[in-house]
């Protein structure tokens, strides 16, 4: 029996309640074990200039081995595995309507001939106190787990679906790759600076990531806020729209996200990037809010509402307009269901564009 296979078996247990995970499995003291088991359904409706409708769904399997000899270092190993491509390599849009990494995205990751291994890597954190430290990682890393981290968009599985919420196309964070990472905290504030050999772009040439992020954590009445600044940069390894010189990519990113009172949440995230190298979008403006479950009796479910608009590059695009609505609901401390609904409007300079309204479920199993 094939991987993706039993894949699908697994998830289909989950759906029919016929099997059960463990929530989290500490093997020891120093060693836990953990991941997530995610499949999803989304059809595209698309307007009548723009294709036919269909769907799709994909299975995502990510597990996680974490060993901690003390309390200051941790050894962290994930894989990923994937069963489908749901309708990423279907729709017309630039932009996926599902952020997870699909089968076509775990294989050969960024040029290197290296498939399903997502991170591997080492860090030891320095105390200096009881509210400073500073964190040292290095290894096979993801950078989008320490950069443009909003609270309400930043997870594919347990949030937004669509790209432009999880990783805005304006700031271009790598993942899976050779790197390091300095983690500077003093309570409120916090300095993240990474750095990255990424073995291909889609040009198919190498290249260095820069990326430096300043947070500011706030605690008021209204409740906790935190408030980022996020600069980004790489190496003139990016073909320009000619294809005949290379350019280096710019970027920079203000977000933050507010909790307002125990039962509301917003964000904002403002990005612009420089327009030397073929790019899709060179800004994006976006925002939304988070419905605590707490509002109808149901503490561990939430409701998310937003919306994007990005403004085109140089590479055919005008503008995409991208709102996004869903509700989680958690039946325990391992299953959840999402029902989403996204509307997609792009306009391209050749063409008429494209709109499609694609409805999809979600199920995550986390353990």
């Amino acid at each position: 029996m094939s991987t993706y296979v039993r894949f699908g078996l697994v998830l289909g247990g989950l759906m029919a309640g016929s099997l059960s995970l463990a929530e989290a499995y500490d093997l020891t003291e120093k060693l836990s074990l953990g991941g997530v088991l995610a499949g999803i359904y989304q059809y595209q409706i698309l307007d009548e200039d723009s294709g036919d409708d269909e769907g799709g769904g994909a299975v995502v399997f990510q597990p996680e081995l974490s060993f901690r000899p003390t309390d200051r270092d941790e050894v962290f190993v994930k894989l990923g595995f994937a069963a489908g491509n749901g309708i990423n390599d279907q729709t017309p849009f630039a932009i996926a309507p599902w952020a997870a990494d699909l089968e076509d995205d775990v294989q050969d990751l960024n040029g290197r001939n290296r498939d399903y291994l997502f991170e591997a890597w080492y860090q030891h954190v320095f105390r200096f106190g009881p509210e400073h430290e500073l964190g040292v990682s290095g290894g096979i890393i993801d950078a989008t787990g320490y950069l443009e981290d909003t609270a309400y968009a930043d997870d594919e599985f347990t949030q937004f679906l669509n790209e432009v919420f999880v990783n805005g196309p304006q700031s271009f964070v790598p993942s899976y790759d050779l790197g390091g990472v300095l983690e500077w905290a003093l309570n409120p504030v916090t300095l993240r600076v990474v750095v990255m050999d990424v073995g291909a772009n889609d040009d198919g040439n190498a290249y260095t990531f820069f990326g430096v992020q300043l947070a500011y954590t706030l605690r008021t009445a209204l409740g906790t806020g935190t408030y980022r600044l996020l600069g980004v940069a790489t190496t003139e390894d990016f073909l320009n729209p000619a294809g005949i010189q290379k350019e280096p990519l710019r970027g920079l990113t203000l977000s933050f996200d507010q909790e307002l009172g125990k039962r509301f949440g917003v964000f904002v995230q403002l990005g612009w990037q420089q327009d030397e190298a073929a790019i899709d979008f060179k800004a994006m403006y976006a925002g939304g809010v988070n419905v605590h479950g707490r509002l109808w009796g149901r503490s561990q479910d939430h409701l998310g509402i937003g919306y994007a608009f990005l403004d085109g590059g140089n590479t055919g695009i005008e503008w995409s307009h991208v709102f996004e609505a869903y509700v989680r609901m958690v039946f325990n401390d391992i299953f959840a269901v999402t029902v989403d609904l996204q509307y997609i409007d792009e306009g391209r300079e050749a063409s008429s564009g494209s709109q499609a309204l694609i409805p999809g479920i979600r199920l995550t199993a986390d353990f």
